[in-house]
């Protein structure tokens, strides 16, 4: 099977039509006509994964983030990450795509699938939006409810169980039951407003900084779990859909892709 099967069935899935203006989605680095070989399935492609992609005969890397994201003065061997990535991908002909935001678009993506890893119920889409081009109810982030209002502290260990964190960051308690969530998976600070009025106990997201904890204005309490801790599970959703999709194919979950974030 040729790359351009391939990425046709990852547009199917999760349409480019629906990414961000602003992101890059798509085949970013490869040939459309190379025969496919296996697929590595990463959060990010880095020069450690485009080696285990070598070491694992994988000639398609699956990545949620895009490894071309800003602009690109020069590709040289003694740039950046990111265009030794790219140097060592197109010499070995290995091709990556990326999916980052028409997963986050899409009704059924990372922060749908991540609302369904903490039980809430009762979901639909945070921020909607409109595309012309798909008939399909897109948008930023979900709404829900949880099974059973809980305390504060009950539903910060629900988040360490059920999403393996060791950490994580909120804004004050304000001694009220949790049973209105939202979600927004990676960098959310947007869409506090959204949360607030849309009357949640409880937003859920990352990369908060100083000043956006106080956005929270005693309305909701806002839980900063951590980038990569938020986008983690995706790795896994990802997987099981192309091998539903392939089940011919040798398709691998990244081990060298981990968490650059580290704590003391």
């Amino acid at each position: 099977m040729k790359v351009s099967e391939i990425t046709e069935i990852l547009d199917n899935w999760m349409p480019i039509s629906i990414a961000e203006d602003f992101d890059n989605v798509g085949l970013i680095v490869g040939d459309l006509n190379s025969e496919v070989k296996n697929i590595l399935v990463t959060l990010d492609t880095t020069q450690n994964v485009v080696d285990e992609a070598l070491d694992k005969d994988c000639n398609l890397i699956v990545s949620y983030h895009p490894i071309i994201f800003n602009d690109l003065k020069k590709i040289t061997t003694d740039s950046g990450y990111v265009q030794k990535s790219i140097i060592k991908a197109v010499k070995n002909n290995i091709s990556v795509y990326a999916i980052h935001t028409s997963l986050d678009n899409h009704p059924e993506g990372i922060s749908y699938f991540l609302s369904k890893k903490i039980g809430l119920k009762n979901t639909s889409i945070l921020i909607p939006k409109t595309n012309e081009k798909i008939n399909l109810k897109i948008g930023m982030g979900i709404k829900g409810e949880l099974i059973e209002p809980m305390e504060e502290t009950d539903f910060f260990d629900l988040l360490k169980n059920k999403l393996e964190l060791k950490y994580l960051r909120h804004s004050l308690t304000l001694n009220k039951l949790i049973s209105k969530v939202s979600i927004v998976v990676g960098s959310g600070s947007f869409a506090i407003k959204n949360s607030l009025d849309s009357d949640m106990d409880a937003f859920i997201t990352s990369d908060l900084k100083y000043h956006n904890f106080y956005e929270a204005d005693n309305k909701a309490v806002l839980v900063d779990i951590g980038h990569y801790e938020s986008e983690n599970h995706i790795k896994l959703i990802i997987k099981e859909f192309l091998n539903k999709k392939l089940p011919n194919f040798t398709i691998l979950l990244s081990k060298e892709n981990i968490n650059p974030v580290n704590y003391y």
